[in-house]
Parts: C-alpha cells; structure tokens; sequence
C-alpha cells in the first residue's frame, strides 16, 4: 500500500521541540475545550508564550493525540494514552511511552516531513548537519509543489537533533537547554564532537517488546491489506517500518517478537527455507490495544 499523499509540512514547531508535559497539557486543553487554540488568549490559558501554544498545538497534532489542526479533538490514540480514566499512561511515567508516541509522530499520515525523511529515507548511520541538510534539502526539490525555504530546513534539522541526540552538560539549566525527553529513547548520538552524529542501531533497553511487536502489528496492518503473515525484512528495511523508525537490528527485532509469542498465541515467529515472518491471528488493532493494556496493568 502506498502511504498517505499529505502536503509536506516544514518547521511548524516555531523552533521548539516537545518538552516535558507538553502533549499532555495540549491534550487535556482540547478535552476542555476543543477551540482552545483558536482563541486569542490560548497562551494564558495554557501558561506559556504565544509561540510556545503554536508548538504545542503543532506536536499534540503531529504525535496523533489530537485530531489535525482544523479540528483540534482529542484522538483515538491520545485518548488511550493519557485519558484521565482509562489512559495507559496519563503522566508518561513508563519510558514505553515515549516509544510509543515516536512511533506514532513517524507512522503515516505523518505531519513532521523532515523527521519522516531522517529516520526513513536517509541512509547514513554517520552523518554531519550539513550531510543531513543537503540530503533534505534535495528531498524536497523532489516534493511536488513543495518551495519550503532552506531557512526551515535548517530549522527542522536542528529540532530534529535537540530533540534525540544529548545535548551534553549545560553551563546553566533553564528551559531553553532542558533535554526534550525524546533524547531519553537513545536513537541518535553525538559522535566524537559536535559535529557528528550516530543512529544507533540494535537493541535498546528501554524499548519493551510489546511496544515492538505492537508497532509490528500497526505496520502489517497499514501494508498487508488483510494478510495477516509478513516477512522479518519488510518488518526491518521496509520505509515506515519499526525497524527504521526504531533503528532495529534483526535479532533485536525476532527477540522482540519471540518474547511476546511465548505468552501470546495469537502471535508467532517462524522461518521457513530461511524466511523468517511474523504472523497473527487476530485483527491487529485488537490485539494491539490487548497487549498493551497487558503491558502497562503489569508495569
């Protein structure tokens, strides 16, 4: 299936990345009242600057917990997560979470172009800010009736990098040099200076298997269209995959899911004349709202 054909959105975070509480904070505003950020005084009523509601708005819409821009309501998705009742995980308290919400900022429709491509489209495990720059810069002369500035190219790429690769050692704390807790998943590394970065591919410790194999599932249902069997490499290599959006190896992977068929049957991992698949034999959405509610009652 080809994905979703969205207008490319560049630099609509006004330069912030997602702090601490942000999407929650968002979230439970359109729960409140869903034309909040179409009132003048949207910023008060939030306690940040007028720019810093922008962003919010902006993540809340790009991270799926709210519904897009025009419609600002509260998404199936952010529902289920930070729902005061029923949510998973209201006050992102599990570094699960964070997966999660990563997966879902990535996954099609996705409203973050220059985050799709860098985690997609991009191949260099090492990379500079200009091997990034040129690489996007050249995606989107390739964008039909996209003239995007290099000025917001720019600033995507340095959100991109704030957000997931460890600012280091502040000389002074304030909000402004906080890392965003995004940069707690581990995905991207500065590499020797500060020029260079790493994707750091394989095993992550704080990534559980039932969020992989939940991602897995998302993934076979967007690009099976019923067929409910697909292979390790698709599931690995395949652009939106989990394994490029959570930089996976293969083992990484098959260990995930080998993990969480032993105490589930309705998911299995088998190799056939060396080709490995993941297979299920419930309705993915179903199965994947089940384990993760198995997953956050235990945790």
């Amino acid at each position: 299936m080809q994905p979703t054909v969205i207008a490319p959105i560049f630099a609509r975070h006004e330069t912030f990345y997602p702090r601490f509480g942000w999407l929650k904070k968002g979230f439970d505003a359109v729960c409140h009242d869903p034309a909040i950020f179409l009132t003048e005084d949207a910023h008060i009523q939030l306690g940040v600057g007028k720019n810093m509601a922008k962003s919010i708005r902006y993540w809340c819409s790009a991270f799926k917990v709210t519904e897009d821009d025009r419609t600002n309501t509260p998404s199936e998705f952010g529902t289920a997560l930070f729902g005061d009742r029923e949510g998973l995980d209201p006050f992102l308290e599990d570094p699960a979470s964070l997966w999660l919400l990563h997966w879902h900022l990535l996954k099609q429709p996705c409203r973050a172009t220059a985050w799709y491509f860098t985690f997609n489209l991009f191949r260099q495990l090492e990379f500079t800010y200009d091997d990034l720059f040129s690489a996007l810069s050249d995606y989107r002369h390739r964008l039909v009736g996209c003239n995007v500035a290099a000025s917001s190219i720019k600033k995507d790429i340095h959100c991109i990098l704030r957000m997931y690769a460890r600012q280091g050692i502040e000389t002074s704390l304030n909000e402004d040099n906080l890392d965003c807790p995004f940069a707690e998943l581990g995905l991207i590394h500065k590499a020797g200076d500060s020029k260079h970065f790493t994707f750091r591919v394989g095993y992550k410790p704080s990534l559980p298997a039932e969020i992989v194999v939940a991602a897995c599932l998302d993934f076979a249902d967007w690009v099976g269209q019923g067929i409910r069997t697909i292979s390790i490499s698709r599931l690995l290599f395949e652009v939106g995959s989990p394994g490029m959006i959570y930089k996976l190896s293969e083992s990484s992977l098959c260990d995930g899911i080998e993990q969480v068929a032993r105490n589930w049957d309705a998911i299995a991992l088998s190799d056939s004349a060396g080709l490995i698949q993941m297979s299920f034999t419930e309705d993915p959405a179903l199965l994947i709202a089940k384990i993760l509610h198995n997953y956050y009652r235990c945790n």
